[in-house]
């Protein structure tokens, strides 16, 4: 059975060529571009062993694979440090990628149609987000506001924010291997707070993260701004895998601690537009 982060995983329905023909499978080069991601998500560069455990793959095909990404630019050994990290290659594909922002012009419509639509339900203004994890991170690329009078938010685009705290953040972690929980939030100092709630060790982040899973949208009460919350859920790439998360931001007050409301109405909302992102980006949701 395929685990889901297999990178020899088949993308749902058979790859066509042009004409209609199919084409044939390339699993070096799936096997290459999931080592590759694996560099990408890491903070900071990782062993080949850290590489394989996460990928499931033999150490000595993973060596290949870095080998050649290396000899192409899109990897760099650390020879001192037993690490691999991101190559100049890599990093002129993001740039390259920034520049084209074929993930935010995607998103601002949907974010745009989400807010008016959504600010009903909220009774009052809503601030809807995309972002994107980043290492322990989650990254905010759009952001489109709906209505006057709503809270004054730090949830900017270009803004990172602890992942563990944000609702997008959460939908995404959500989403991710057990492994790859344990290697980003490696320790306590992984675990940051802005407004003293939110987790602060591995077992609280693992309950909030089966709370995301089996409701199937997350939220957060105060963690990131006093007096809001926040309900998002995640959109997924041809793989399956979390690829961004759309959320909503709107003013509520819980008293002294959470007060457990995860905002249904909303989420419906919410879950339709990552959907259509989903949708918009070749993507598929977990399972299918």
């Amino acid at each position: 059975m395929a685990l889901p982060n297999d990178p020899d995983r088949a993308p749902a329905g058979p790859a066509r060529a042009e004409g209609g023909t199919r084409r044939p499978a390339v699993p070096a080069l799936r096997r290459g571009l999931a080592v590759l991601g694996v560099l990408a998500a890491r903070p900071g560069p990782v062993s080949a062993t850290a590489v394989a455990r996460q990928l499931g793959l033999a150490r000595s095909t993973v060596y290949e694979l870095l080998g050649e990404l290396a000899a192409a630019g899109y990897a760099v050994h650390l020879p001192e440090q037993r690490r691999w990290g991101l190559g100049v290659a890599a990093f002129e594909v993001g740039s390259a990628y920034l520049r084209g922002e074929p993930l935010e012009r995607l998103g601002r419509p949907i974010l745009r149609r989400l807010a008016a639509a959504a600010a009903p339900s909220a009774a009052g203004a809503v601030t809807a987000h995309l972002g994107v994890l980043h290492g322990a991170q989650t990254l905010y690329l759009v952001k489109e506001v709906s209505g006057t009078g709503g809270p004054t938010l730090v949830t900017d685009v270009g803004v990172r924010l602890p992942a563990a705290l944000t609702a997008t953040g959460l939908s995404l972690l959500a989403a991710l291997p057990a492994a790859q929980i344990r290697a980003v939030f490696a320790d306590r100092s992984s675990f940051l707070r802005r407004t003293g709630t939110g987790p602060t060790n591995l077992p609280e982040l693992r309950a909030d993260l089966a709370a995301v899973g089996a409701r199937g949208w997350a939220t957060e009460h105060g963690r990131v701004t006093p007096d809001t919350a926040s309900v998002a859920a995640a959109a997924h790439d041809h793989h399956g895998r979390p690829l961004a998360a759309i959320g909503l931001t709107l003013r509520h007050h819980c008293g002294d601690s959470p007060c457990g409301v995860t905002f249904p109405e909303l989420a419906t909302h919410v879950r339709a537009a990552a959907a259509e992102l989903t949708a918009a980006v070749g993507g598929r949701p977990p399972g299918h």
